[in-house]
């Protein structure tokens, strides 16, 4: 069986023999099966068939193709090939990988910073609006409280003395001499439910008309310029007016009710009154003040909300950015799984490279021709009876079986089989 091994001496060119390499032509191949089959024929011959040294000569066989295998250098190195590139593009996408894992770090790095910033300019924009943009006081809230607590009273006192002022001007009718009584009734409210509730109506919104002209105020009074001021001045004007005619028809009440028979009211006598005017300073005077507390009280709040509405922004960015960084976080553990991954696969395909790649469908067609040559010659060569060779072929099949059975050569479907190095 030592002969065999000649068997796998393969031609060699020139070149080949002179850059170390060992070429296998599709010639030598064929060359190699008739002279595999003719090796079992005339082995099969000698040993009439015996299945013990039917077994060896595959054993020899499996053996003197492996080492021939590990020899061929250049054989080699054409089927490791798509290993070869198979790590290349492995590398290749390990690089992609690991640098967007970096870019996704660095993206997390960033938005930690970011973070802790956005927490600092809450904490600091109270001390320090003007850093941030923020036109406000660094102090509002004390001012904005007691402004509030000034203009709610004087808010009631304009509620109530419009409704007393409207009710005494416009519905009641005077029995009585005295000036307190007609200025400020403590029933007017009471009185106009009792007439009805348009009278009512009409009595308990008209100071709503004044709150909703100092409102007018405050907001004529952000934008500058000349048509500002005359909106304030007409503003002011029309409240005075209002107040002229209440006074005056409260004046001229209690003049008819005190006048001698043929007597007129004119407006002289009303702006020689000192009620007409006392009545006009009760209520424009203190619209007046209300309308400056409030405007205070409005600038005031705004200090805040500017301040609120700056650390409002921060927390829904942090909040935004915290999300964003969990996403990051997410998408850079599957990264670095995919890098494991990537790692594991290229280590794997290294160790392919490093052992050497036996071509089983080429080893199994020289097997099966060594197998027919054996058999060949058992049927033709061999002068027994029929019986004795089943039994033979039997036999050999059996060891022919096993030996495939132990390479684990048995219903190959791939063409190749890698032996790694460990």
């Amino acid at each position: 069986m030592g002969a065999i091994n000649n068997l796998f001496k393969l031609k060699k060119n020139p070149e080949s023999r002179t850059n170390g390499w060992d070429d296998t032509t599709e010639d030598a191949r064929e060359q190699l099966r008739v002279t595999y089959y003719q090796s079992g024929y005339g082995a099969s011959k000698k040993a009439s068939g015996n299945s013990t040294t039917f077994g060896a000569g595959l054993r020899e066989l499996y053996n003197s193709f492996e080492n021939l295998c590990r020899k061929q250098l250049n054989e080699q190195k054409r089927l490791k090939q798509p290993y070869i590139e198979e790590q290349e593009k492995q590398r290749t996408e390990l690089k992609k990988r690991e640098t967007v894992f970096h870019i996704y770090e660095d993206q997390v790095e960033a938005l930690d910073t970011k973070i802790e910033s956005l927490k600092f300019e809450i904490a600091d924009v109270k001390l320090n609006p003007d850093n941030y943009g923020v036109d406000a006081d660094k102090r509002p809230k004390a001012q904005f409280y007691i402004g509030l607590c000034l203009l709610l009273p004087i808010t009631i006192y304009l509620f109530v003395f419009y409704i007393s002022a409207s009710y005494s001007a416009f519905f009641k009718d005077f029995d009585t001499d005295s000036l307190t009584a007609a200025i400020f009734d403590a029933n007017a409210l009471s009185k106009s439910i009792s007439h009805g509730w348009l009278e009512t109506t009409f009595i308990g919104t008209i100071p709503f008309v004044f709150m909703g002209l100092g409102y007018l105020v405050h907001m004529f009074q952000k934008n500058k310029g000349w048509r500002s001021f005359l909106k304030l001045a007409s503003l002011f004007l029309l409240t005075f007016a209002f107040d002229v005619i209440l006074a005056y028809l409260i004046e001229k009440k209690i003049f008819l009710f005190n006048a001698l028979l043929g007597q007129e009211f004119t407006a002289t006598d009303a702006i020689q009154s000192v009620n007409f005017w006392g009545i006009i300073f009760a209520g424009f005077v203190v619209y007046i003040i209300w309308g400056l507390v409030f405007d205070f009280v409005m600038k005031e709040h705004e200090n805040v909300d500017k301040i609120k509405a700056f650390i409002r922004n921060r927390k829904e960015d942090i909040k935004n950015a915290i999300a964003k960084k969990s996403d990051l976080t997410s998408q850079k553990e599957k990264v670095k799984h995919d890098i494991t991954s990537i790692k594991g696969v290229i280590s794997e395909l290294q160790s392919k490279i490093d052992g050497f790649v036996f071509p089983v469908k080429e080893y199994l067609n020289y097997h099966y021709q060594y197998k027919m040559g054996w058999y060949q010659a058992i049927n033709s060569e061999l002068k027994f009876p029929m019986n004795q060779l089943d039994d033979i072929r039997n036999q050999c099949e059996e060891v022919e079986q096993k030996h495939l059975e132990n390479l684990n050569l048995v219903d190959m479907d791939f063409q190749q089989l890698v032996f790694a190095k460990n």
